[in-house]
């Protein structure tokens, strides 16, 4: 209480002396940078993120800016509601004040999902055998360090165990973080291949058609909240039934029911967006590429280099504008069709989301233009006493949208027309964007195929 009371008083000080003291010198010195409500937060995992540090002069006339551009870097580090900053000016010397409102840090996350690749391919089978249940817990900003740590247990009619825990900086001098994961996959079904750009399932009751283990570790290099790279070494065992073999033996290259192999992986991330979880502005790039060893030859080596790109445009106070590029080349003597994966999963041309596009290598545009319709800052809970949940904001956008894809298959087009075609979809669309990172997307489309239609979405379009 008696905190609390000293940060009130210590923020309307600042608010007073902000309107008395402005700053009248060409160039300032900041004098000292302290923060507000980070109970939890430590105030090292702040000020690793900011570009300037105390002691570093600054024109007068770029100081409004750079506090700006720091507060954007707080706030997309997804630990606070909402960010905000004071400043004093006196005799050339500039103290600043950083005051945050954290989040809920440790939470159950039910599951309680549909056995599918997304819920509009789940809504056309609308079989209710096919559902997932369990429980995610994630507890984030683990120690107060920005670290991560998620356990997720599945059951159901797919059976999923995995825990994970990442921390940003284990050598903060060098800005080296490291990240660990093991996970378990087993499922009464499979799909063994793609008919009409439709996936083909086989399920089984004694036996299950699919099981995959993985182990993985990796190393951070991590700049800054926009700027990181990774390398990231993992050990993969999958298995599948005798049944899955004899409907495809090229499922796996090899004429086996099982395989192992270690991936090496190193990709690159710039994110200079002004939001993380909606953006309006600025740029996003990345880029990877990956090794895959086959181990007790049970598969041929491959490698897959990705690469994304988006520009979002502000282009008036209420009109936005984005267009971004994603391709995939995937180079192997011989391909297996466990790893024939293109578009109908995390990527994919709106208005193609029941489909199934198969390849090695593609090629994805997308464009939109937004237009806001409603931005509340919070819609106040009265009945809900906890400031980290009792205050919802809601921003509302509507959304017009194309986009163009292609994608090369040389080993299993055959029955699958949609491959090494080029895709077109447009629609439009309303999204709305809430408390906690949640996104809701409702859109219409119409494909080049003459297919049209709503379909659900929960997270950005690109």
């Amino acid at each position: 209480m008696l905190r609390t009371l000293f940060a009130i008083l210590y923020l309307c000080f600042f608010a007073t002396a902000v309107q008395a003291l402005p700053c009248t010198d060409p160039v300032v010195v900041i004098g000292g940078i302290t923060f507000a409500g980070n109970e939890t937060t430590k105030n090292q995992v702040m000020l690793q993120e900011f570009t300037f540090t105390a002691g570093d002069s600054v024109s007068s006339d770029q100081l409004e800016e750079l506090l700006e551009e720091n507060r954007k870097r707080l706030f997309n580090l997804r630990l606070f509601h909402h960010v905000n900053y004071t400043y004093t000016c006196n005799n050339g010397l500039v103290l600043v004040q950083y005051e945050v409102q954290e989040r809920f840090y440790l939470y159950p996350i039910p599951i309680l999902d549909f056995a599918e690749r997304n819920f509009n391919a789940w809504l056309e089978r609308k079989d209710w055998s096919r559902i997932d249940y369990g429980i995610n817990l994630v507890r984030k900003n683990f120690r107060g360090r920005n670290e991560d740590v998620r356990l997720r247990i599945q059951q159901g009619f797919n059976k999923r165990l995995e825990l994970s825990y990442r921390v940003p900086y284990i050598i903060r001098k060098y800005n080296l973080g490291a990240e660990v994961a093991v996970a378990d996959y087993r499922s009464r079904v499979t799909s063994y291949t793609n008919l009409n750009n439709r996936q083909r399932f086989v399920e089984q009751e004694e036996v299950l058609p699919i099981q995959r283990t993985s182990i993985a570790a990796g190393i951070i290099h991590r700049q800054s909240v926009q700027r990181q790279e990774g390398l990231r070494l993992s050990y993969h065992n999958e298995q599948i039934s005798d049944s899955v073999f004899r409907l495809n033996p090229e499922y796996y290259t090899s004429a086996t029911t099982e395989r192992q192999y270690m991936r090496l992986e190193l990709y690159k991330v710039v994110n200079l967006r002004n939001n993380f979880i909606y953006p309006l502005s600025g740029s996003y790039f990345e880029a990877g590429v990956a090794q895959s060893f086959f181990l007790k030859d049970t598969g041929t080596n491959f490698t897959t280099a990705r690469a994304k790109y988006v520009n979002y445009l502000k282009l008036s106070e209420k009109y936005f504008y984005s267009a971004g590029v994603e391709g995939q080349l995937r180079l192997a003597g011989d391909y297996a069709f466990a790893d024939n994966i293109a578009l109908g999963y995390r990527s994919y041309v709106r208005g193609y989301e029941l489909y199934i596009i198969g390849g090695q290598h593609y090629g994805l545009f997308k464009q939109g233009i937004t237009r806001q319709l409603l931005d509340i800052k919070s819609i106040k809970l009265k009945f809900i006493d906890s400031p980290k949940f009792n205050n919802i904001p809601l921003t509302v956008y509507l959304n017009a949208f194309t986009d163009a894809g292609y994608v090369v298959d040389d080993y299993f087009k055959e029955g699958n027309s949609l491959t090494n075609r080029f895709l077109a979809g447009t629609g439009i669309g309303l999204h709305a964007v809430t408390f906690y990172d949640l996104v809701f997307r409702l859109e219409y489309t119409l494909n080049r195929e003459g297919d049209r239609g709503f379909y659900f979405s929960g997270r950005i379009p690109f």
